[in-house]
């Protein structure tokens, strides 16, 4: 990349798919923004960068790059592809520049010491802990493509509730169809992948709404 572009994109500002680090410290801290890019959409992360877009660059980008490669693969489970180049900003100063690409893999987690595991996904500028729900669509939606389900009381119940109200939680339909939270959750999961909900994470609580695709069909 050139210095040129850098610039460029980082006038641009943080965001869904892309993200600032000043320093490489605490890289167990950073691998949960690779987590989440490889979970979403992909994205650029850029060390050497502060949070109010001041190039700063790295002294030692080799070593950045070495300490931070290694948190990746020690870290990240399962292993993810990415790109990682330096660009010289001045003499002695560079960016160090990762790139990781939307991955099929997915949901990947960031394993820590005690192999604790938490998956995280992008949204807007934060990366936030992946719901139980955002888990299994991520899982389930590796090798399904047409999903079909059956229409049953519980999810007349629900388009009830949509019709209601913009959106819907797994605790909201679970109260209001009268049914277990882990049926709620699995049927809005389903509902999702058979492209009839959108999911909409959020770090609080992720809500359901109707696809523009169905409501338009």
């Amino acid at each position: 990349m050139e210095l040129r572009l850098l610039k460029e994109l980082v006038k641009k500002g943080e965001g869904e798919h892309l993200e600032f680090k000043l320093k490489s410290n605490h890289p167990e801290k950073i691998v949960r923004e690779v987590v989440a890019f490889a979970n979403s959409g992909g994205g650029k992360l850029l060390v050497g960068v502060g949070d109010d877009k001041t190039i700063k660059g790295l002294k030692d980008a080799e070593e950045d790059e070495y300490t931070l490669s290694r948190a990746i693969d020690k870290y990240i489970y399962p292993k993810i592809s990415f790109k990682k180049e330096r660009v010289a900003i001045t003499p002695d100063r560079d960016v160090l520049v990762l790139t990781i690409p939307r991955s099929v893999d997915k949901p990947h987690y960031v394993v820590d010491d005690t192999g604790a595991k938490q998956a995280y996904i992008r949204v807007e500028d934060k990366s936030i802990q992946a719901s139980r729900e955002m888990k299994e669509i991520m899982r389930r939606g590796r090798g399904e493509r047409d999903v079909s389900f059956q229409y049953g009381e519980k999810e007349e119940k629900l388009m009830k509730l949509l019709d209601e109200k913009e959106s819907v939680t797994v605790d909201l339909f679970a109260t209001v169809a009268g049914i277990p939270r882990k049926m709620a959750s699995n049927t809005l999961v389903v509902m999702v992948l058979a492209r009839i909900l959108e999911v909409h994470p959020h770090e609080m609580i992720d809500k359901f709404t109707m696809s523009m695709a169905y409501q338009s069909s």
